[in-house]
C-alpha cells in the first residue's frame, strides 16, 4: 500500500525547522507500523487556513497519478484549519485515501461536529450532481425530440467534416461514475491507461450513454402498453 507523509507548520521561523523534521520522523515510524510504503514526503511553511498551498497541490498531484491509499499527519489540524481543512477532508475520502494521524496512532477520529459537516457537504454535492445530469439530460432529449442526431456530428454519418469518434470503453466510464468519480477524474483515469481522452469527451459519452438507456427504456414501456 502507498502513502504519503505531510507535514507543516505556520511560519517560515528557523525554529519550526525542527519540528518539520520531529513530524517526519514519527510518521515514518506510524506508517511503517501500519505497513505502508512511503512515496512522497511533503513539508512546507503556510497557514492552514490558506487552501492553495504548495505542499497541498503537490499531494492531491501525487495521489491521482500514484493511486496513493493514505495520507500520515501530526493531527487533524496539519492538514489545514476551518474551511480549509473541511475542504481537503472531504476531497481525500472521497478518493477513498485514508488519514492516518500522529497523535490517533491510527486512522483519523473525527470529531462529532466535523464528520456532520463532511455528511452535510457530501449530500449536497450529490444533490448538485443530479440536479445538472437532470438539467443536462432534459436539454438533450428536448434537442432530440427537436431533431437533434448526435452522431451526425461524426465522420462516416454523412458529415466528411466530422470528428473522428474516439474508441473509449463506455462501461468503465460508467463504472467509475458509479463509484462517484468526477468526469476529470475519469478522463485522467483513462488517460492513465492511454486513452488520449478529454473531460468533455468522457462527459458527452457519458451523457449519451444516460439518454440511450431511457429513450430505449420509453420504447419498451411503450411496446408492452
Amino acid at each position: 500500500m502507498k502513502a504519503i507523509i505531510y507535514c507543516r507548520v505556520s511560519t517560515t521561523k528557523e525554529t519550526q525547522e525542527s519540528s518539520l523534521e520531529r513530524q517526519k520522523d514519527e510518521l515514518l515510524k506510524l506508517a511503517k507500523k501500519w505497513n505502508y510504503d512511503i512515496v512522497s514526503i511533503i513539508q512546507e511553511k503556510a497557514s492552514g487556513y490558506e487552501i492553495e498551498r504548495q505542499g497541498i497541490l503537490d499531494m492531491l498531484d501525487i495521489i491521482k497519478s500514484h493511486k496513493v491509499d493514505a495520507v500520515f499527519i501530526q493531527d487533524e489540524t496539519r492538514i489545514g484549519r476551518g474551511n480549509a481543512k473541511i475542504a481537503i477532508l472531504h476531497f481525500l475520502f472521497k478518493q477513498g485515501v485514508k488519514v492516518y494521524t500522529y497523535s490517533h496512532s491510527g486512522e483519523l477520529e473525527l470529531s462529532e461536529s466535523d464528520s456532520m459537516v463532511l455528511q452535510i457537504v457530501s449530500i449536497v454535492e450529490e444533490y448538485q450532481r443530479k440536479l445538472h445530469n437532470l438539467k443536462i439530460k432534459r436539454g438533450m432529449q428536448k434537442a432530440v425530440e427537436n431533431g437533434y442526431k448526435p452522431y451526425k456530428n461524426l465522420k462516416g454519418n454523412g458529415n466528411e467534416h466530422g470528428r473522428d469518434r474516439k474508441d473509449i470503453p463506455l462501461q468503465e466510464i460508467k463504472r467509475l461514475r458509479e463509484n462517484g468519480l468526477t468526469f476529470a477524474d475519469i478522463a485522467a483515469t483513462l488517460r492513465g491507461f492511454g486513452y488520449d481522452v478529454s473531460k468533455a469527451t468522457v462527459h458527452r459519452r457519458y451523457k449519451e450513454y444516460l439518454l440511450d438507456n431511457d429513450i430505449e427504456a420509453n420504447d419498451i414501456d411503450r411496446k408492452n402498453n
